[in-house]
Formats: structure tokens, C-alpha cells, sequence
């Protein structure tokens, strides 16, 4: 399985730190591919890896690889080695403190091999990589969710899925990370101690409302922080933060949106952005909850619409942004590409649909050229029409034949439409009896990290042997006009 790169360096409120230690995050690795959202409403990230609780004891970092020729392979360490300490009895909880504490140019590592004990000195110039891999990013476990949403993604799984499906985390290490949205509940006076250190910024906060009896409410944790409280401390700090609000009809849209929205903006810089969310059901939800109807979800557009309008005038800044689902819900134009100030949440499905219907005029424009042959594209529910359109458009520009078939979402319910949570098996029943041409491309989030199973546990080859035609995974498409974009557009929540 292909190493991860960490790449979010340090950010703001450094100034009393190392300049080695300002740049910990660049160079390492780990071998699991994380999905970059926690199990939250919307997204489900069916490669979750990290199944051990958190456990207080620090046992190390195991080390899975080590590069030819770098500075841990000429200093003798192995894969299997437990990496425990570095310089001066540091213990190391993660990454983060390998990078951290590692971040200077002469070091001692302390490590376990085989029950002995083993120590080596190295000497490195200043951020060259030592050439380390880790099994997993966290080494004491991952701190799971200590609350009770009524509307957790997780509980409305059906039973016999695979284990990993089934975990709530709550970690601000994967906040940091990999984007991981959490709730800042489980903190202790150890991680604020943490926080106070090594200043891990931006953070993910899902925030949903401001107001602490409803947010309490909402979380199922009586006990919860006042998240305001929280946020300024963060901003204290110098850390700052992306929020999200997942509104629930008539439980925390709008006055109690009005205050949130009010209060996080008032937080600006420490708030850097609010994504806007709707709240994702499937058929095993039993909380009596409802999906947003496409005439909610025009009002709730028309709602911010003015906020953004202001906050842009006063800060140079839109700060709240509504996913795409609302958009394609309600039928209404997508915001143009400027409006999403660097798209800041992409990877919450805000802002992807912009980007390509951007990319799709590109390559229109830019590479026109006669292609033949019948393709078919497969796509869960809410992006097909724009799929669609984008699809026609690229007929008559090319000549390729190219079909796009929405598959309705039966495993989880039909109200659920993202590409991302479909099952092989809806896929196979929708196409079955179809004229699919030479290739059937399927989306890539439908599978797990390794490409290798659905949700339900199906191989590409099974499905193509199911549909008795060459099955592919977008990705893969090389003769096409910007291929990437047709499989990004598939792999995010949103579509």
C-alpha cells in the first residue's frame, strides 16, 4: 500500500519554537491511505484503519519501512523496530512528535527490538528526511467519540459490515493531520498542554450550533464545552480553525443558524471558514429525522446569501459556504470559482462541482479532437445531471459516445445519493440489461483505500464479470480529454 506524505507544517504562534521544529510535518510517512474526513453526516470513509482505542500508555511509533540509504537505514534500523523516544527521554504519541521532537539535527532515538532496548545517535543536516515509515500515524491508539448524535453516520450502518466501518473518531491529531472533522469534547488538560506546545493548526471543528443547550442537545453529551469558549482559547493560542454546521430541519437552522453563523464569524481570524452541511440519512436511521427538501433548501440559500454579501464587504472574505448539495438540491446556479476564497473545504463537497465545471469548459476549448467509440460512466444520484451535461458536451465535441447512468442508492436508501456510499450490488442491478459500450467507468470512492472491495464487498473483476464487460475505475480513463476531473468529481462527498 502506497505511504502517505504528511504535509501540513505549523502554522501560526511559533514564535517561541525551534526553526526546525517549525517545519515537522513535511517528509513522513506512514503506510495506510487515511481518508481525510472523520465518519460525520455526510461522508463515510470506508478505508477507516485506525480500530485501537487510545490507550494512555505510550508504546511507540512501529516502524514499517525503512528507506535505502537514509539516515535510519545507515544508523541500523529496521521494519519492526519501536521507535519509543527521541532526544532528552521524549516519548512519542505520533508523528507529530516524531517531527516535532525530531525536528533538530543531532539526534538520539531510543528504540525497542525484539524486548531490548537499543540506542542510536545520528546526525542529519537541517530537514533532511531520516527515511522512516510508520505502520500508523497515531502510536497510542485514536481517541474515539464520546458523544451521542442521534444523527451519527455510524449508527445508521446496517450490521456484518467490516469492523473498521463501525469507529468514531475524535482525535485532533487526525484534525491536523489528514482534515478530520471533530468536536473538541474529549479534550483534557493534557491535549490543551499539547496544543500549548506544539500549536497544531488549522483544526477541523464541527460546531452545529453555538448555543450550548442545543449543542449539547444535538451532540447527546450533556457535559459538552462551551465550544466558543473553546475556539478562543484555541485562538489564544494562535491555532485557528475550519467549522462546519450540519443543520437538521427545524432543530438548528434558522435563528439558531443565525446565531452560529454570528458568533463563529465574530471569532474571524481564529475561524478562517464555516461550511454549511445538510444532514445525511439512510434507511437504518431511527431518530424520526428528515432530509432538507429541495424548497428548504432554496430558503436556506436565500438565508446566507446576505451573510456572504456582508462578510465579504467587511472582511474581503464569503467565510460561510453552503455545500454543493444545497445547490443541486435546490437547482440553482453554483457560485463562481473566486467566491470560494481558495476553497477552503473542498474535501467537505464544498466547492468541487465549480471546479469541474471550470476544468470541463477547459478542455473543451483546449483539446478538440474525434474519438470513437461508447463508454458509461456510473455516478450516484446528485451529480448526474451535471455529469450529464458535462457528458453531452463532450460528445459533441469529440465524437466519444458517453452515457451517464445514476444508480439509486438501495442499501443505504434512496436518500442517500453520493457516488462514494454506492454498493456493488446496486451498481450490477442498475446495469444489468444495459448497452454499456466498451467501458464501464466506475467512481473510485466506491472502493475501499487498496481499490480493491465495495462496501459490500465486491472486486471490480466480480462486477465486470457480473455485467460481462471490461470494468474500470475512472481514474484509469488515459484517452480522454482531462480524465482527472470526471474522477475527482466522483470521489468526493458531494458527488
Amino acid at each position: 500500500m502506497q505511504a502517505c506524505e504528511l504535509s501540513r507544517p505549523l502554522e501560526r504562534g511559533n514564535l517561541d519554537r525551534s526553526p526546525a521544529q517549525l517545519r515537522i510535518i513535511r517528509s513522513a510517512g506512514f503506510n495506510h491511505s487515511l481518508s481525510v474526513k472523520a465518519l460525520l453526516i455526510l461522508i463515510l470513509p470506508i478505508n477507516a484503519i485506525f480500530v485501537k482505542p487510545f490507550h494512555s500508555e505510550v508504546r511507540g511509533g512501529i516502524v514499517s519501512s525503512v528507506r535505502d540509504g537514509s539516515i535510519s537505514a545507515n544508523a541500523g534500523l529496521k521494519p519492526g523496530d519501536e521507535l519509543i523516544s527521541i532526544n532528552d527521554g521524549h516519548q512519542l504519541r505520533d508523528v507529530i512528535d516524531y517531527r516535532f521532537y525530531g525536528a533538530e539535527e543531532e539526534l538520539e532515538l531510543v528504540l525497542i527490538r525484539e524486548g531490548r532496548r537499543i540506542t542510536r545517535r545520528v546526525r542529519r543536516e537541517y530537514e533532511e528526511d531520516l527515511g522512516i515509515e510508520f505502520a500508523e500515524p497515531t502510536f497510542d491508539g485514536t481517541r474515539l467519540c464520546n458523544n451521542r448524535c442521534f444523527f451519527c453516520f455510524v449508527d445508521q450502518l446496517p450490521k456484518g459490515m467490516r469492523s473498521s466501518l463501525y469507529i468514531k473518531d475524535d482525535d485532533i491529531r487526525l484534525s491536523f493531520l489528514f482534515g478530520n472533522f471533530v468536536t473538541l469534547t474529549n479534550l483534557k488538560d493534557a491535549d490543551w498542554e499539547r496544543l500549548a506546545e506544539q500549536r497544531l493548526s488549522p483544526l477541523y471543528v464541527s460546531v452545529h450550533a453555538t448555543d450550548l443547550a442545543l449543542r449539547r442537545r444535538l451532540l447527546g453529551n450533556p457535559s459538552a464545552p462551551d465550544v466558543l469558549e473553546q475556539i478562543r482559547r484555541l485562538g489564544e493560542l494562535g491555532i485557528q480553525i475550519h467549522a462546519q454546521i450540519v443543520l437538521i430541519p427545524r432543530l438548528n437552522d434558522g435563528e439558531h443558524l443565525a446565531q452560529t453563523v454570528s458568533d463563529l464569524v465574530a471569532l474571524h481570524p481564529t475561524v478562517q471558514s464555516i461550511a454549511i452541511i445538510p444532514v445525511g440519512l439512510t434507511k437504518h436511521h431511527r431518530g424520526g429525522l428528515r432530509v432538507y427538501t429541495p424548497e428548504e433548501a432554496k430558503e436556506i440559500l436565500a438565508q446566507v446569501a446576505p451573510w456572504r454579501e456582508e462578510y465579504r464587504r467587511r472582511y474581503g472574505l464569503s467565510l460561510i459556504y453552503p455545500s454543493d448539495e444545497w445547490y443541486l438540491m435546490a437547482g440553482e446556479e453554483i457560485p463562481e470559482a473566486w467566491e470560494y476564497d481558495g476553497f477552503p473545504q473542498l474535501e467537505n463537497g464544498v466547492g468541487l462541482t465549480r471546479l469541474l465545471l471550470d476544468e470541463s469548459r477547459e478542455w473543451r476549448v483546449a483539446e478538440r479532437r474525434e474519438l470513437v467509440g461508447r463508454i458509461t460512466l456510473v455516478c450516484g444520484m446528485l451529480i448526474a445531471p451535471v455529469l450529464k451535461d458535462i457528458a453531452e458536451n463532450l460528445s459533441e465535441t469529440t465524437g466519444l459516445e458517453v452515457e451517464v447512468i445514476p444508480v439509486e442508492n438501495r442499501f443505504f436508501g434512496p436518500t442517500v445519493t453520493v457516488s462514494g456510499l454506492l454498493t456493488g450490488r446496486d451498481v450490477v442491478k442498475a446495469m444489468r440489461g444495459r448497452e454499456l459500450g466498451e467501458v464501464v467507468f466506475l467512481p473510485r470512492a466506491m472502493f475501499d483505500s487498496a481499490g480493491e472491495r465495495t462496501l459490500d464487498e465486491m472486486s471490480l473483476a466480480e462486477i465486470g464479470e457480473e455485467l460481462g464487460v471490461k470494468v474500470e475505475f475512472l481514474s484509469r480513463i488515459s484517452s480522454q480529454p482531462k480524465p482527472s476531473v470526471f474522477h475527482r468529481a466522483m470521489l468526493r462527498p458531494v458527488m
